[in-house]
């Protein structure tokens, strides 16, 4: 799918996993193929630094890095990077570097050292949004603490401050009263595990997990259900949730690596204070990927 022009973050877009050798330094070269690869199965851009990407324990020059490779392995209107930060400073630097590399837009967080109040997220989209990208806010307060319920979302669109919601809080009902408070403001599926009641109730695109393992399948799910094709997305659904749901816990990271090596792809290691997935939860990994695979969902 061709984005639109003034709004490419519309579609599939992966937030991507990051490549770790053994070390635990960044295969840059594996990370571009991986994003070639992504595009090259239908999805249409990708999510670096973002949370399934470990930006929170990336060096800054590798932080950059990340998204100078992404944009040159499939050009730079594909290219949504997360600009988070604690200041708003350091999130505006990083839109801005988002911007010299090639970006269209950039996804920011609310402020997340501290659990902040109402003008303190208004200052802090308006302080990053005079970096010059379009803004898409991402609602997570499961790990933020910091909840952009639907009134705050539409105030921030009303001032020019976002575009769009990634929306992360797991509660479908705000798709609705979203779209009656800012019916111009995009609302994006957020958890992997919530993708079909959102596309019913109007999204306008998805930032995936999933996705780095089982592209093909993903989209394939994605379109039928924007379209309203049930028949087609509801059996699909059912035969991916066993993994999508692994997206909206804590060790989504770790789930979704290892899925990828299972399906054929490198997923690899994770960088600390993430930790190996207990055997248990491995072994709920490895079954539900193994069945997906052969049930042909690579």
């Amino acid at each position: 799918m061709t984005h639109p022009q003034n709004r490419p973050w519309r579609g599939v877009l992966v937030a991507t996993a990051l490549p770790l050798r053994d070390d635990l330094s960044i295969d840059y070269d594996r990370y571009a193929e991986h994003c070639s690869w992504l595009v090259a199965n239908g999805c249409d851009g990708v999510v670096p630094n973002g949370s399934l990407g470990e930006y929170q324990v990336l060096t800054p020059e590798e932080r950059a890095r990340v998204v100078q490779t992404a944009v040159a392995a499939i050009g730079g209107e594909r290219v949504m990077p997360g600009v988070a930060a604690y200041g708003s400073a350091e999130a505006r630097r990083w839109a801005e570097q988002a911007g010299e590399a090639g970006c269209a837009s950039v996804m920011l967080l609310p402020p997340n050292a501290y659990r902040a109040d109402e003008r303190s997220v208004l200052a802090h989209y308006a302080e990053v949004a005079r970096g010059g990208l379009p803004v898409v806010a991402y609602n997570n307060p499961v790990d933020t603490k910091v909840d952009l319920v639907p009134e705050l979302l539409a105030r921030l669109h009303g001032e020019g401050h976002i575009h769009g919601v990634k929306e992360f809080s797991g509660d479908v009902r705000r798709a609705y009263r979203i779209a009656e408070l800012a019916p111009e403001l995009d609302l994006l599926i957020g958890a992997d595990d919530v993708l079909l009641e959102l596309a019913v109730a109007g999204a306008k695109g998805w930032v995936a997990g999933y996705p780095n393992a089982l592209p093909r399948a993903s989209v394939e799910l994605y379109r039928a259900a924007v379209t309203g094709d049930l028949t087609t997305a509801l059996p699909l659904y059912r035969q991916l949730h066993p993994l999508l749901r692994w997206d909206s816990k804590v060790e989504f990271v770790q789930a979704i690596k290892l899925s990828m090596d299972i399906a054929g792809r490198y997923g690899g290691p994770v960088r600390p204070p993430r930790v190996a997935l207990l055997p248990e939860q491995e072994a709920q990994v490895r079954a539900a990927t193994e069945k997906a695979v052969a049930a042909g969902l690579v």
